[in-house]
């Protein structure tokens, strides 16, 4: 049992006063975890990590979803290593960057161009601002209940966490329900010939509790892309966390679907900075130089975004998945997982108040309390008891390349240990068990 946090401690006492939120990303901040946990990690190797108190950890979240084959992969560290002898930044574009692109674009025969950017969030909102300029409209729609697109004003303005964003800027934003192509449809209609786009992640790997899907991801993605091009829309896929999880490169060969552009990053270089936008060739070139008299569009120009360590590591990435049947193993271990979970759960008679979703590529948990509600202060217990028993657990699991079913034995059981402290919690409360304060939502209106 882990109880040794004294130098993550420290590390709490002082960060937030150095770094607005104490992180660079709030998904990974204080108020995310129990305070029994990690405040930092000092290094990761495969599928473990330890913190900076030398706590062992077995990862399951792997940077985000970012990283998935394993932390510190030799095969991938190898090659961006003989990169960064050769220069990772020059006046003009690197070499690597065209075998990059043609890479990339081999596993994606709907598209015919790309353009690479270092975080998701500047790559969905260049693929907002091309089909502005491609459809001349303003109007974008995305569905509200899927959780994160972009940091920018677009998005950001149609959440809780709206403060800062112009009142104008986030009217230009829409939201409809997902999977629901009715609710799309209603758009269309309130709104004829403004809307410029659409920009939906493929495949959730839960259905909310209101959510009543009538058709397949597959159907309602054929049929919402033919719904936009029918309004002089186009349909902008983000493929941001399925990619290289559902499928490779993702839902878009999963399904076999030609959206006009998609938007890509996590497990795409295993946890190095690499994101990047694709498109059919009419839309992308709007971004380039060639169209001699044309207006221009300033699209994305960043100094960093074709940083040569990063691209090696996407096209080491890449050979890797196609030579090892990278995602066919990740989805068995998660498939693996589902069934040791559900198993114990049933065990201990607790299928009424903990669900694991189906989704082999990205289970994720769902605590609820005697109510049926999902319960914050349940699942911050459960994270605080996990942790205790060296399992870095946030309610979801990513699989990677290096995840064994060792690991997932050792999951599994720490797991099963840990559900007659949740039997008594649903009797009883969390007072007394949980120490400290429950994790908070990401998106909320107050801190």
């Amino acid at each position: 049992m882990i109880t040794n946090f004294k130098n993550s401690d420290n590390y709490r006492s002082k960060i937030h006063n150095l770094i607005p939120g104490g992180a660079h990303t709030y998904s990974k901040g204080d108020d995310q975890f129990p305070l029994l946990s990690p405040a930092a990690i000092s290094h990761g190797k495969g599928a473990y990590v330890w913190d900076i108190d030398g706590n062992k950890f077995l990862d399951c979240s792997m940077g985000l979803s970012s990283v998935s084959l394993g932390h510190a992969f030799d095969p991938i560290n190898d090659r961006v290593k003989q990169e960064i002898d050769r220069g990772v930044n020059f006046q003009r574009p690197s070499y690597i960057e065209m075998e990059a692109a043609e890479s990339f674009l081999s596993l994606v025969p709907a598209h015919d161009m790309i353009k690479f950017a270092k975080n998701g969030s500047l790559v969905t909102t260049a693929a907002v601002k091309l089909a502005r300029a491609f459809t001349g409209r303003k109007l974008v729609a995305f569905p509200g209940d899927h959780p994160f697109y972009s940091y920018d004003d677009w998005f950001i303005g149609k959440t809780a966490c709206n403060r800062g964003v112009p009142e104008e800027i986030s009217n230009l934003s829409l939201t409809f329900k997902s999977c629901n192509l009715e609710s799309l449809q209603a758009l269309f209609d309130q709104f004829p010939n403004q809307i410029a786009c659409v920009i939906t992640e493929p495949e959730k790997n839960m259905c909310g509790a209101d959510c009543n899907c009538s058709r397949t991801p597959a159907e309602f993605l054929r049929e919402a892309i033919d719904l936009c091009h029918r309004h002089g829309a186009l349909f902008i896929m983000d493929e941001m966390i399925t990619g290289f999880k559902t499928d490779l490169p993702g839902c878009i060969s999963k399904y076999d679907l030609k959206p006009d552009m998609a938007t890509w990053g996590k497990g795409i270089a295993n946890g190095f900075s690499f994101c990047a936008l694709t498109g059919k060739k009419e839309i992308m070139e709007l971004g380039g130089i060639r169209r001699n008299g044309e207006e221009k569009v300033f699209l994305v120009s960043t100094t960093h975004g074709a940083e040569t360590s990063a691209l090696a590591a996407a096209i080491a990435t890449i050979d890797y998945f196609q030579q090892n049947n990278v995602v066919a193993h990740n989805q068995a271990i998660g498939d693996l997982l589902i069934a040791g979970i559900r198993s114990e759960v049933a065990k201990a008679a607790l299928q009424s108040y903990i669900q694991v979703s189906s989704s082999n590529w990205m289970p994720i948990w769902i605590f609820r309390n005697r109510e049926g509600e999902a319960d914050a202060n349940l699942r911050t217990l459960m994270m605080q008891e996990m942790i205790r028993r060296g399992i870095l657990f946030q309610g979801a699991f990513i699989p990677c390349f290096s995840h064994t079913e060792l690991d997932i034995e050792f999951l599994v059981k720490s797991f099963a240990n840990c559900l007659n402290m949740y039997a008594l919690a649903l009797e009883k409360g969390t007072e007394g068990l949980l120490v400290g304060e429950p994790a908070k939502p990401v998106f909320r209106k107050y801190l």
